[in-house]
């Protein structure tokens, strides 16, 4: 009893309860179980980024094993063969990552991410002045081709709208031959900024697991809260129904 109340449970609400309360909670475990898996992919990617850089592999096996791994790359820009795919704005601006081929001095081919340029008000984007010539020597982070969300429309090369990076693709579009399993993201320059703006070293990997997993746990907790609060009957109403069943 609660006072003048009397908890009154019914089956069918209890047993659906106790499915849902029960689907909640594995969720909730599993979340967590995500989050757990998450904060070790990002540590090891974090020492990948820390370790000296290595030459740029022919395969990789296990994507896992080289994502975030650190490269240096030696060769030329194919900057004729360059494309533009659009990103996430930076600092409130709109923009493209411009992909480059280089070639390297052992004559393989491989896509490198040279940064973000800022989308112009009017008019194409002119990389002319981004163009480096001659023999390059940069560093970089192994990426694997970005996935395509459901919601995300298809590329069009007969259109040049790139809207994620697909290395296949993008090689045969161009006509540069076979590439490397993978694109490669050209690290920043020390100093002040300027485009394209290269990438940092800090890992951008989305982990919200732990939000995930206290969603859960809390509509769990709400749905039980909400089924002893329905239960709770009077005790005058108890009283009654206890005296209809005797007559």
């Amino acid at each position: 009893m609660l006072g003048n109340r009397r908890f009154r449970p019914t089956f069918w609400a209890s047993f659906f309860t106790v499915l849902a309360v029960a689907f909640m909670l594995g969720l909730c475990y599993w979340q967590i179980e995500r989050l757990v898996w998450k904060t070790n992919l990002i540590e090891q990617f974090e020492s990948r980024v820390a370790e000296d850089p290595v030459a740029a592999p022919d395969a990789l096996g296990e994507i896992e094993d080289w994502r975030y791994r650190r490269v240096r790359l030696e060769g030329t820009f194919l900057h004729d063969k360059e494309l533009l795919v659009t990103g996430k704005p930076f600092e409130g601006n709109a923009g493209f990552h411009l992909i480059t081929p280089m070639r390297l001095t052992d004559g393989r081919t491989v896509l490198v991410n040279r940064g973000w340029i800022q989308l112009k008000p009017r008019g194409p984007v002119d990389t002319g002045p981004m163009h480096v010539e001659g023999l390059q020597t940069v560093e970089g982070l192994i990426r694997q081709d970005r996935l395509k969300g459901y919601f995300v429309p298809e590329n069009e090369p007969q259109n040049e709208v790139w809207l994620y990076v697909d290395t296949a693709q993008m090689a045969v579009h161009r006509g540069v031959g076979p590439v490397l399993p993978y694109y490669v993201d050209q690290l920043r320059a020390p100093g002040p900024l300027k485009m394209p703006i290269g990438a940092d070293t800090r890992i951008h990997v989305r982990n919200e697991h732990l939000s995930y997993a206290m969603t859960w746990a809390l509509l769990a907790l709400t749905l039980i809260v909400i089924y002893v609060i329905y239960h709770l009957k009077p005790e005058d109403d108890a009283s009654d129904e206890g005296t209809g069943r005797e007559q």
